[in-house]
């Protein structure tokens, strides 16, 4: 089979066409059926990533991780699912019940809802419109909106006070990740998931714009809240953060919704700067782009892993500092520069690998100049401060 998944599906289809079922009603039967099929692999994909996150930390920081329940630990995740099922989900009195139910459904569907235009492999994709980039935009704000839920129904003022500070947090980075986010769309001239891949075929985006691609992935991980930016769950400060009063499986798709979501960053970072699918040999045997994808997605979510490991937790200032400061107006840069050259080099005819990564080389000397001038200022203020100062006596005739 040249193409394997378009055979299957075209055999499904056939199959139930039929058995007497009219087209229409097949073509919805089967979004229905593929929707279900997907969310369940992803469901399934984040109970694995939970036991490799586990195991990959203990390796970190000296541990042994879980060992116990089945063969190197790998059924410690079914256990606590087991657990959660079976524990109470609990109301508060003077909660909002129905609101207070649904937000962890709503976190849940927004994160699962941006693979419904991921490209896994050739042919192989949910749905392909052209506008997936915006669209995966749209969905992932659905999780600020199960936040903000949880946060004003749980009548509780450190579940409120935890869901403004992750909603401020995820919009302030929201702002450098859309500016980056543009900037694949630019090279490949279209905001299709599927063509931004296929764009990548002589040369992947990460070669193109490596500033980009660093900016979207620190910005996707203060958005999603991991560390060094978890600073939704400062239990020294807000106790639990949006999520203190749930319990049971209520607290459990909130977590499951953490590490579906930390998955599907990696997944659309390999997509976006990694090309995706692309690799050798994928023309001929399709089966190996899903290969290549679950490859490079895995290799972005051990870095995901090794940088939860290693770095301690952000103050809430020195977050938005870093942001506004710092990060927010590199994207700016990146983006002019990067629209400008682009422009320039489809009308000069240069080779457009070589100027891109040159100018993005140019951009961090400037910046590591302008740090370095900026450090120097602040060291300079702080000697004329800590100067001490002479005391002049007073005239002996006053």
């Amino acid at each position: 089979m040249s193409d394997p998944f378009v055979t299957i599906g075209q055999f499904i289809k056939e199959l139930l066409i039929g058995l007497g079922l009219e087209a229409a009603l097949t073509a919805v039967l089967l979004r229905i059926v593929g929707a279900a099929v997907l969310g369940g692999l992803v469901g399934a994909a984040a109970i694995l990533t939970i036991w490799a996150e586990r195991k990959l930390l203990a390796r970190i920081q000296d541990r042994i991780g879980p060992n116990r329940v089945g063969p190197y630990g790998l059924l410690q995740s079914f256990a606590d699912v087991l657990k959660l099922i079976t524990k109470e989900f609990l109301i508060p009195r003077g909660a909002d019940r129905y609101v207070f139910i649904m937000a962890p459904l709503v976190v849940v569907a927004g994160v699962i809802g941006m693979w419904a235009v991921m490209p896994l492999a050739p042919g192989l994709v949910g749905t392909e419109i052209n506008v997936g980039v915006l669209y995966v935009i749209a969905i992932g704000a659905i999780g600020t909106l199960g936040i903000m839920m949880a946060g004003l129904s749980s009548n509780n003022k450190y579940a409120l006070l935890g869901a403004f500070r992750t909603v401020a947090q995820m919009l302030s980075y929201t702002v450098p990740m859309l500016l980056t986010l543009l900037i694949p769309v630019m090279l490949a001239g279209s905001m299709g998931m599927s063509t931004i891949v296929e764009a990548q075929s002589s040369a992947w985006f990460i070669l193109l714009a490596p500033l980009a691609a660093i900016i979207f992935f620190i910005s996707s991980l203060a958005e999603l809240g991991r560390t060094p930016f978890d600073l939704q769950e400062a239990e020294s400060e807000i106790v639990a953060g949006f999520h203190i009063e749930y319990s049971g499986m209520g607290f459990g798709m909130f977590m499951m919704a953490e590490f579906v979501h930390a998955f599907t960053i990696s997944a659309l970072f390999s997509v976006i700067f990694l090309g995706g699918w692309q690799g050798p040999g994928v023309e001929a045997f399709p089966l190996l782009g899903l290969f290549y994808f679950i490859l490079k997605t895995a290799l972005i979510y051990f870095v995901v892993i090794w940088l939860r490991g290693t770095f301690p937790r952000l103050r809430i200032d020195q977050m938005n500092a870093f942001n506004w400061k710092f990060i927010t107006p590199l994207a700016l840069v990146v983006f002019m520069v990067t629209a400008i050259l682009d422009k320039l080099v489809v009308q000069a005819d240069f080779n457009r690998t070589a100027v891109h990564l040159g100018s993005n080389a140019i951009i961090v000397l400037g910046t590591l100049f302008l740090l370095r001038a900026y450090a120097a200022s602040q060291r300079r203020r702080k000697e004329v401060a800590d100067r001490p100062q002479i005391q002049h006596s007073e005239a002996a005739g006053d």
